[in-house]
């Protein structure tokens, strides 16, 4: 096993928790990033609103010029007067048209990646909402005013209001209800003015028509609280998606889901301090002299056999895999989450280990196979340290230093599992075949340690 030599003690000025060897957390970075993933989103939701768009416009296109062709005299009676094919195929055929150059455009800003002028949506939210209004106006040439107010278009505001929601900006969707709301009133409104209004008739009413104004505007603010929902929602999935890939980036893949969970609902932060941890060094023992006799592939497939339950006992014990050094690897306890007692889940996750190793090679699923395992406490700098494009999570002091040499002592002792008497101590558990050694020198230290064999 590679041999370790972190400083014995930690830096004072350090002791206050922050490490001048931590790179701070690229919060900005994080939401540069979110905030790019999420006006993609918005992009996306924009070409399918105006796919759809285009679609609708192009299919009542290719409709009433195809009915009214074929069977001019049903259309004439259900639009209640012959339409002018010109000016409604002009109308229909400009709108998709309109759809399929905002279209393009959005295309163009996905896959450039840059966000669309602000000024343009809106403009885009005006020509939209003003179809239905034209729509009137047209109407309002062929039949009496005040029924081309009650005529289907009128509803068509409400259509454009709820596609608006699909811009996931509110203040966008409260626009298309102003707009739809004013656009309706002044036609109301000149309408009232024309000498065709009939008296005493409620649709010669101004409060009947500003009360349908009303319902487009409160549905625009409508439309505002479900678009501010739904942006929120893809925000929330974005920042939670961030959070978890840095938190597989900074401790690897090899860190439990249930780990991941916790570290994302406590908002673990990752910034150098000095915290009390558990050290586990674990080395398969003669593993070179079986790399020698076996092809790359066995080698690989032997340690992943291994490794996959080792790896299993650590993380179900609250710990994790910190670092993998050739035919061992370095677990810690205590960090990056903190465990009722982290000598506890050390030495019960040895113990687990060597159990299913031996269990294992008793029914020949791998060869004969020995560990050996050093367990120490005590204190440590741990964090994130390295640079904006690279980071790891890591464990630096004495205590790291000690637990190295206590597993190194395993192949003096013929031990499997060796732990320090402040592990021992702390750890509570009832070990009846737990013997301590005679207070043994580990290299690096002046005072010999005193060290409990557990196996």
């Amino acid at each position: 096993m590679t041999d370790l030599a972190p400083p014995t003690e930690a830096p004072r000025s350090l002791a206050s928790g922050r490490s001048a060897l931590a790179v701070p957390p690229a919060e900005g970075l994080a939401r540069r990033t979110i905030s790019d993933n999420l006006a993609r989103e918005i992009l996306i939701s924009e070409r399918f609103r105006a796919q759809l768009l285009a679609g609708a416009f192009g299919g009542a296109l290719i409709a009433f010029l195809a009915l009214s062709a074929s069977y001019p005299g049903a259309m004439a009676e259900f639009f209640h007067s012959r339409l002018d094919r010109v000016r409604v195929g002009l109308l229909l055929g400009g709108f998709a048209a309109y759809e399929l150059v905002a279209l393009r455009g959005v295309e163009k800003l996905i896959q450039s990646r840059k966000k669309p002028p602000a000024a343009r949506r809106y403009v885009d939210t005006l020509v939209e909402t003003s179809l239905p209004t034209l729509a009137i106006i047209y109407y309002m040439s062929i039949v009496e005013p005040f029924e081309a107010l009650l005529l289907p278009p009128a509803f068509v505001y409400f259509v454009f209001i709820l596609l608006s929601t699909l811009r996931l900006d509110p203040k966008l969707c409260i626009f298309s209800g102003i707009v739809a709301a004013t656009e309706y009133t002044l036609l109301a409104f000149f309408t009232l003015q024309g000498a065709t209004a009939r008296a005493g008739s409620p649709l010669a009413s101004a409060a009947h028509h500003l009360g349908k104004a009303l319902i487009l505007l409160g549905s625009g603010v409508a439309a505002g609280f479900v678009a501010r929902r739904l942006e929120k929602g893809f925000r929330r999935t974005l920042e939670s998606l961030e959070d978890r890939g840095r938190i597989l980036s900074v401790f690897g893949q090899h860190v439990s889901p249930a780990v991941v969970e916790q570290l994302l609902a406590q908002k673990a932060d990752v910034r150098s301090e000095l915290r009390e941890v558990c050290v586990m060094f674990l080395d398969v023992r003669n593993f070179t002299a079986f790399a020698e006799r076996k092809s790359p592939e066995e080698v690989v497939g032997y340690l992943n056999a291994l490794f996959d339950f080792m790896i299993e006992s650590v993380n179900a014990h609250h710990g994790i895999v910190n670092k993998f050094l050739g035919d061992g690897f370095m677990a810690v306890f205590g960090a990056p989450l903190r465990g009722d007692n982290d000598c506890k889940n050390a030495i019960e996750a040895a113990l687990e280990i060597v159990a299913r190793l031996e269990a294992l090679v008793a029914d020949g699923s791998i060869p004969a196979t020995r560990v050996g395992i050093g367990i120490a406490s005590g204190k440590a700098l741990i964090g994130n340290v390295g640079s904006s494009e690279r980071k790891e999570y890591t464990v630096i002091g004495d205590v790291v230093n000690v637990a190295s040499r206590v597993e190194g002592l395993n192949k003096e002792l013929g031990s499997q599992i060796l732990v320090t008497a402040r592990v021992f101590e702390a750890c509570g558990l009832d070990l009846p075949e737990a013997a301590a050694t005679a207070p043994l020198h580990v290299r690096g230290r002046k005072e010999p340690v005193r060290i409990f064999r557990l196996a």
